[in-house]
């Protein structure tokens, strides 16, 4: 049990440096919103690290890769925009693994990442109506609705907040999700025995 455990210590350390590296490489899409939309694959290591090792992992990684992004990269929000990636990013994560642990086959794989897209998206909008929007608006020391107006630049029907979630935070993280998760499916089967040894899984 202790060897098990230090295994998992270990390759959990490992996939959240590789995701926190992985995340120093986020750029934004111009066609689908403001440039504080940042599209990364740093969340392909995190859920090649929750399907391998489970749900805790992937949340523990999700967390250690944002903290250590920190430290490579430092923040221009104060960690506003570091802590909405970790809330987001566990809303996709966390119900994508649960689902395909309990059973490890390719289609709970396909049905969990599926679940798992939908709730970011579902998340995105709240936290960012709720939270998120608020919090960088007055980091910026603009109000919520003039924040809202720089999606107008790339997305000319975005007049208020309602709109700016419907067709620019909801699209994005669904964009974000299924690019992911299409290549998770890819090359999980041939990442999954180099971090165990035994249970290669079944996503063929």
């Amino acid at each position: 049990m202790k060897k098990v455990t230090v295994r998992w210590m270990i390759q959990v350390a490992i996939l959240s440096a590789l995701a926190a590296v992985t995340m120093v490489g986020e750029f934004a899409i111009p066609f689908i919103g403001p440039s504080f939309l940042k599209m990364d694959f740093a969340e392909i290591v995190v859920l090649i690290g929750a399907f391998s090792l489970g749900p805790i992992a992937g949340v523990v990684i999700e967390a250690f890769k944002v903290l250590l992004n920190l430290l490579l990269d430092g923040t221009w929000s104060v960690g506003i925009g570091e802590f909405a990636n970790f809330l987001i990013g566990t809303a996709f994560v966390l119900p994508a693994s649960i689902i395909y642990f309990r059973h490890k086959t390719k289609k709970q794989a396909i049905i969990g990442l599926a679940v798992g897209i939908v709730s970011m998206a579902f998340a995105s909008a709240l936290l960012n109506l709720f939270v998120l929007l608020p919090m960088y608006a007055g980091f910026m020391g603009i109000t919520t609705e003039q924040l809202i107006l720089q999606y107008s630049l790339a997305l000319p029907y975005v007049t208020d907040i309602t709109t700016g979630i419907l067709f620019g935070i909801i699209p994005f993280n669904l964009f974000k999700g299924i690019i992911v998760s299409f290549i998770v499916i890819l090359i999980y089967k041939r990442i999954s025995p180099l971090l165990k040894g035994r249970d290669v899984d079944s996503i063929d």
